[in-house]
């Protein structure tokens, strides 16, 4: 099993600045890809961005790139999301999971473990 919590969403201005982060424990964080999603109100959760095991290979959905960085500490077991320039459009809930999967993984069902969710609100 792999516990995961998630900390440091908000409320932020539009065009402010969050850093989420996702504290592991359980197993190695290291043996685990990683990957944040969110949920709009009234939407499905949807992926945000994902990172290889060694933080080496990083992706993300089109309406965040340039916006969003993912980043993984392997010795604080930690995954972060840093999210600049946002947008009332990227109000969500947003979740971290851990996978044991490799490659592109973008669905929930390629993720075993998610934390609780942290909310994050732009105001415009």
């Amino acid at each position: 099993q792999v516990q995961l919590v998630e900390s440091g969403g908000g409320l932020v201005q539009a065009g402010g600045s969050l850093t989420l982060s996702c504290a592991a424990s359980g197993r190695t964080f290291s043996n685990y890809h990683m990957g944040w999603f969110r949920r709009p109100p009234g939407k499905e959760r949807m992926f945000v961005a994902g990172i290889s095991r060694s933080g080496g290979s990083t992706y993300s959905t089109d309406s965040v790139k340039g916006r969003f960085t993912i980043s993984r500490d392997n010795t604080k077991n930690t995954v972060y999301l840093q999210m600049n320039s946002l947008e009332p459009a990227d109000t969500a809930v947003y979740y971290c999971a851990a996978s044991s999967g490799y490659g592109y993984l973008v669905t929930t069902g390629n993720y075993a473990y998610w934390g609780q969710g942290t909310q994050v609100t732009v105001s415009s």
